[in-house]
């Protein structure tokens, strides 16, 4: 699905297309409807960046225990664990 903002409406926020992206990332992040994975891919950032973009704004990062599970499935599927 691709969602279409206006030009009109990044010029008035004074925001590039990525800094919006971001934005939206953020606050959904925030509001717990994406993972830190899903939230800084949309935010078009890698995962790192992102949290450091969460910590330059005092957002703490969510991390539960299906963030643990994904994260060891990951790391046996990479072949690390």
């Amino acid at each position: 699905m691709s969602v279409v903002i206006p030009n009109e409406v990044l010029t008035a926020t004074r925001m590039t297309e990525g800094e919006m992206k971001q934005e939206i990332a953020v606050m959904l992040f925030q509001k717990e409807k994406l993972t830190l994975a899903q939230a800084s891919r949309l935010a078009g950032m890698n995962r790192i960046a992102f949290q450091h973009l969460l910590a330059s704004r005092q957002i703490s990062v969510h991390y539960g225990v299906e963030d643990f599970e994904q994260d060891i499935k990951n790391l046996r599927a990479m072949g690390r664990l």
